[in-house]
């Protein structure tokens, strides 16, 4: 009866990668915490999902953490089984969701980190070095100034930058396309990098032997530029996150932000309400009538 569950994950898998069309990094997650799940219910004597109970579930992830995972590493895991279970009923094999009620832990609230402006400006400046020099500055202005994923910039063609117009065509997460603007800098990078390159075609990104440049090489590129200008932990994701935080710190709307950053909820975005708080005092400060009474006597 073992194959029954595994048969009905392998359905499942299949669905999120030729019908919802996500990454195979994706599945591949989705594929290791399902069949975990699927180890430890035939273990407890589960031959089929309709033995499934809130109470399996629960277990399930009492095990997990007992085993050491990261509370956001079972939390991720218990999303994986909830979908699954969603997909067993839209398929009819499960009349009700056993794991619909069943609450992940609670996670530590944890803020986006991202630089200061003058950070920023000091590592695209200074940053990037050596004979590629020219593209990664292209690179790096297109992940600050545009605020795209890393997965997002290395996918990119010269087919998407239309230079002219100041825009890029990025497809993001469930192959949805949008356009995002290109600021002056970028533009400027793109200008030089546009020179060195004999043929406006392909990858807009070539690594070695012009190969798409992977999302490895970039995250280097990233960190090593960051080094060289004495700053640690910069990621591209970092970058992303500063792209989104000087945007509201600017006075964006945040469905503006959802559109450029291509999130699909805007609870995701909402996020970055929370980013700066040096910020918000100062807009308090400013704005209130009465924020800013006693200051003097302080």
């Amino acid at each position: 009866m073992a194959e029954k569950l595994s048969s009905l994950v392998d359905a499942y898998l299949q669905d999120l990668r030729h019908g919802r069309r996500l990454s195979e990094h994706t599945v591949t997650n989705y594929a290791i915490d399902l069949a975990q799940f699927v180890e430890f219910a035939l273990v407890q004597g589960l031959d089929s999902p309709e033995e499934i109970r809130s109470a399996h579930v629960r277990a399930f992830l009492r095990e997990m953490l007992a085993y050491g995972y990261a509370k956001a590493s079972v939390a991720r895991k218990l999303s994986a089984v909830k979908s699954w279970m969603v997909f067993l009923r839209e398929e009819q094999v499960l009349a009700e969701d056993p794991a619909c009620r069943v609450q992940a832990p609670k996670l530590p609230v944890r803020l986006p980190r991202a630089l200061s402006m003058q950070d920023v400006q000091k590592l695209l400046e200074n940053g990037p070095q050596g004979k590629s020099f020219v593209r990664d500055r292209a690179a790096l202005e297109l992940l600050y100034g545009s605020g795209l994923r890393v997965a997002e910039l290395v996918s990119l063609d010269w087919e998407d930058l239309d230079l002219q117009e100041r825009w890029v065509r990025v497809t993001g997460k469930g192959d949805k396309e949008r356009i995002v603007p290109v600021g002056r800098f970028a533009l400027a990078a793109f200008d030089a990098w546009a020179l060195e390159c004999s043929s406006r075609k392909g990858p807009l990104f070539p690594g070695s032997g012009g190969n798409r440049m992977t999302v490895r090489t970039v995250t280097r590129i990233v960190d090593r530029a960051a080094k060289r200008c004495g700053l640690s932990g910069v990621t591209p994701h970092v970058l992303r996150h500063s792209f989104a935080t000087h945007l509201l710190e600017g006075g964006a709307n945040l469905r503006v932000l959802q559109e450029l950053l291509g999130h699909e909820s805007l609870l995701t975005t909402q996020r970055y309400l929370k980013i700066s708080a040096d910020h918000l005092q100062r807009m308090v400060r400013e704005a209130h009538p009465r924020a800013g009474e006693g200051e003097e006597d302080v």
